[in-house]
């Protein structure tokens, strides 16, 4: 009788574990083997008392009174806890304390995600942007890749400008000098950091080959 019921429990597993991954990937398909199925990326989820002393005072600064990070940015800088230390730093710094305002911001995040074409944090922000108030003509003309017509002569900017660090690796000197009339010298330094701040965390996902969670769906167009 043990044995029998050993057999079932080892087929309902094998048969159910292709459910949980399709489940679990958020993206309609089973996850590829390598890929855990908590953090739902090729590095399984780390827990606090997994690190030393130094990577456990990265922990509390970046995660504070949060729950445990399991997937995205957080969750896989934290095997370097230095990146990690690194990553928070700067971000806290741009979004707290920089020049541009919260909505600027979001643009700006968003046409890192859309050039990279990096899936989970075009999900993450497509959904902030509108919470601060980016309107959805804006969203759209990043998202689908349209012209630049009828949108604020600041979101205009703040689309050529990435578009134009992105594709050409150049920006022009009419577009500069626009930029620090918008947002001043420290501004315009600034938007280009958030951009490569996404990038770069980006880079590190895409490392990892991050899956969005169940409850996130990806809104990023194919290509």
């Amino acid at each position: 009788m043990t044995n029998a019921l050993n057999r079932f429990a080892l087929i309902t597993a094998l048969t159910t574990m292709p459910l949980l991954a399709w489940a679990q990937s958020g993206e309609g398909g089973a996850l590829p083997p390598d890929i855990d199925p908590e953090s739902l990326s090729r590095l399984p989820a780390l827990e606090r008392s997994d690190l030393d002393a130094e990577g456990q005072r990265v922990y509390d600064l970046v995660v504070g009174d949060g729950p445990p990070p399991r997937t995205g940015p957080a969750a896989v800088s934290l095997y370097s806890p230095k990146v990690a230390e690194g990553f928070h730093i700067l971000n806290d710094y741009l979004r707290r304390h920089g020049e541009l305002e919260p909505r600027d911001f979001e643009v700006a995040i968003l046409i890192a995600a859309w050039e990279f074409e990096q899936a989970y944090e075009w999900s993450a922000h497509e959904a902030a942007a509108r919470r601060v108030g980016v309107p959805d003509a804006v969203i759209d003309t990043i998202k689908h890749d349209r012209e630049i017509e009828n949108l604020s002569p600041k979101d205009s900017l703040i689309i050529r400008f990435g578009r134009q660090l992105f594709r050409q690796h150049e920006l022009d000197s009419a577009t500069f000098a626009e930029a620090v009339e918008h947002f001043g010298e420290r501004g315009t330094v600034e938007l280009a950091a958030i951009m490569g701040d996404y990038v770069m965390a980006g880079l590190v996902l895409t490392a990892v080959d991050q899956h969005l969670p169940e409850d996130r769906p990806n809104t990023l167009p194919a290509r």
